[in-house]
């Protein structure tokens, strides 16, 4: 199909906006600290909002409502864990990040276990943001193309080009204020689409969801204990905990976000503010799609991701249909370049190569980097177009590494006997375990795969037994005296 006019001038107009906006917001950060911390002073609520746009997709805003008509609610008890996950990094990860002036989560592995734990957990990294966030690009990026009938790789370049130019100029702040605002216009849409849907329902809401409990649609929780399945209550509330601690509490993409609050205080609150607003967010998601479902009678789509952009490209006049692609783009221009960046210079450039580096030398570094990793995203994305279960595959394995990676955390944080050695033991044992119980035995033992909602609690807990184990059996040599 092609766009109106009218929806073509709302999204450059929106894309031009947020870009501008972003690089203004960021005018100040002239200093290290500015660059990638934002001076520490981002109110409580802005941080709320920045990890709520951060956690939330192109693949989140029309993947839940295709969940929901395809299926029932049961995705929901995953969000359930998503909340008492926050409230255990507010626990015991925040409190040790604000000991001290920590600019990246590594640099706390540093502190405990040294330069080999954190340049393999940094490294990964690196990895999968890489290749999560290409992905995430090239799903905003097909949107749009089938939106507008024009190349796939015209929109990822525009998009890309916009996610550099401002995060490289404006640095975290930039990113922290447009995600703010992105927030507000990806809610937005999904209430136009709301408002739109129930204008069309010919028995109203009430008779929609009477229709949907009688087929079954709104059923929430599903008890049985099969690793097998991954929207289960046991799945969804550990999984969805153990997920959560890997990617509020260990990855720096979403650490940095809690690093700029202005106390240990305000990144706590906002952190477990943001968990309700999540699930509010994700009721929200799947309430449309289980509207939508009514609309349509249960119509087949080949792929529930399909159904809101049909509604929205056949139902909605020009200018909304702007608006929500505008919003689709909203959720997924949430760029982790500046987080990468800081990780780039902090774990790897100072430490590694340059320990003296100036604060020139070092915003050099960081503006480069960030340039470097949007351009390999954005390769990614273009990838992505013709190999996309191979990307899929690679950063599913990279996901294995989550789980070693919590486990690491936690043993520097809730033991104090581990051993550097001991934990890269753990961490090695928790990959293969993940590994194991999701692709290995399938395959050798012809055991049923494990869901993808187990894999970090796998690889935490082996992490976990085999670095306590190993580190009472291999500790450290001491450290070199000062001559």
């Amino acid at each position: 199909m092609k766009l109106p006019i009218e929806a073509v001038l709302v999204l450059v107009a929106y894309v031009v906006a947020i870009t501008a906006f972003g690089t203004w917001m960021g005018r100040r950060g002239r200093s290290v600290q500015q660059y990638f911390l934002a001076g520490r002073t981002v109110p409580w609520w802005a941080i709320t909002a920045c990890i709520v746009a951060t956690e939330t997709s192109t693949l989140t805003f029309i993947g839940a409502p295709g969940m929901a008509y395809m299926g029932n609610w049961t995705f929901l008890q995953l969000v359930f864990g998503y909340v008492v996950g926050r409230l255990l990094v507010s626990l015991l990860l925040i409190p040790a990040y604000f000991k001290g002036e920590l600019f990246t989560s590594y640099e706390l592995l540093q502190r405990r276990f040294g330069t080999p734990v954190r340049t393999t957990s940094a490294s990964i990294f690196l990895a999968y943001r890489t290749l999560g966030d290409g992905i995430r690009l090239h799903a905003a990026a097909l949107v749009l193309s089938v939106a507008a009938g024009i190349p796939e790789w015209w929109c990822i370049l525009g998009l890309g080009a916009a996610m550099i130019l401002y995060t490289e100029e404006g640095g975290v702040a930039a990113t922290i204020w447009t995600d703010t605002v992105q927030m507000f216009v990806y809610i937005a849409g999904a209430l136009v689409c709301v408002v739109a849907v129930i204008a069309a329902l010919p028995d109203g809401v009430g008779g929609a969801m009477q229709a949907a409990s009688a087929a079954g649609k709104l059923q929430v929780f599903d008890f049985a204990f099969d690793m097998s399945k991954p929207f289960t209550f046991w799945a969804g509330l550990l999984g969805g905990v153990f997920l959560t601690l890997a990617t509020h509490g260990t990855d720096h993409y979403l650490v940095q976000r809690l690093l700029v609050a202005r106390s240990q205080r305000e990144a706590s609150l906002a952190l477990s503010l943001s968990g309700f607003i999540v699930f509010a967010q994700f009721v929200l998601f799947l309430f449309l799609g289980t509207l939508f479902w009514s609309f349509y009678g249960g119509r087949p789509f080949g792929r529930g991701d399909e159904v809101l952009p049909t509604f929205v490209s056949t139902e909605l006049p020009g200018v909304w249909m702007g608006f929500i692609l505008a919003a689709i783009v909203a959720a997924a221009l949430s760029p982790s370049l500046n987080s990468m960046a800081s990780t780039t210079v902090k774990d790897f450039y100072v430490p590694l190569f340059n320990p003296r580096a100036s604060e020139a030398q070092q915003l050099r570094v960081g503006r480069v980097s960030t340039v470097f990793w949007g351009l390999l995203q954005i390769g990614v994305a273009v990838l992505a177009q013709n190999v996309d279960s191979a990307l899929s595959e690679g950063l599913a394995a990279l996901g294995y590494a989550s789980g070693p990676v919590v486990g690491a955390f936690l043993l520097g944080i809730l033991t104090t006997s581990a051993s550097s050695r001991g934990t890269m033991l753990g961490m090695i044992a928790g990959l293969v375990a993940s590994l194991f119980f999701a692709k290995l035995a399938p395959l050798m033992l012809g055991w049923t795969a494990v869901a993808w909602t187990w894999n970090v609690a796998i690889g935490t807990v082996a992490t976990l037994a085999v670095g306590i184990t190993a580190s009472a059996l291999m500790k450290d040599p001491p450290a070199p005296q000062p001559a």
